[in-house]
């Protein structure tokens, strides 16, 4: 009985340990935060896409690298619209921001960004998204719903689309620039209706010439 009653107290103060007896919901607003935190890290990245308005001459020295941080990047052979690369300038640091699906783009990112002149530290925060066979099928159902529907098929004509498509166990994440906020709410909407999404985060930035 006394062996019965220690273990019984053993297992009350396990649950009471912080992680050890978390619910489903709980769960969930730990998730949305890290969501949060994640998509506020990012609020203020450049993004890897060619420049939208002329070009104009650098400011300063951070400007320069700036401009050639993002032209290197977009200029990357493996940057498709499953990827997502963004970054930071402060002073002579660089930091990579985003996600790639495609073998090799994370690495090769870090070390062209390294040889740009003037950059002395590259930050890499770059994810390597998973294989998933799943993943790889939302992938191209998502791209078919947006690029097959009306005007938003202008949007996969250049060589780095404007629209990205980033999956990851079945959520998905729209990056990139629209032109109008009905293009960035259609988007949303299209992949929204794809079978085994399930849930779609739409950062479209509505961006004018």
């Amino acid at each position: 009985m006394k062996n019965a009653t220690l273990s019984l107290l053993a297992f009350a103060l396990l649950l009471s340990l912080p992680g050890f007896a978390r619910t489903p919901a709980q769960q969930n607003a730990k998730d949305a935060a890290v969501a949060a935190a994640a998509q506020s890290q990012n609020s203020d990245a450049i993004p890897a896409l060619p420049a939208h308005k002329s070009k104009t001459a650098p400011a300063n020295e951070e400007d320069r690298i700036s401009r050639e941080v993002r032209h290197e990047l977009v200029m990357q052979p493996y940057y498709t619209l499953w990827d997502w690369l963004a970054f930071r300038v402060n002073g002579t640091t660089v930091e990579l921001l985003g996600d790639t699906n495609s073998i090799g783009l994370k690495n090769d990112a870090v070390n062209t960004v390294k040889r740009i002149e003037g950059v002395e530290k590259v930050v890499d925060h770059i994810n390597q998204l998973p294989p998933s066979p799943m993943d790889d099928d939302i992938r191209h159902q998502v791209a078919r719903a947006i690029f097959n529907w009306g005007g938003l098929s202008r949007y996969s004509w250049s060589a780095v689309p404007s629209i990205h498509i980033i999956v990851n166990s079945g959520r998905v994440r729209l990056e990139g620039i629209v032109d109008s906020q009905s293009d960035k709410d259609a988007a949303g909407l299209r992949a929204n209706g794809v079978p085994g999404v399930f849930q779609v985060t739409n950062n479209l930035r509505v961006v004018k010439d």
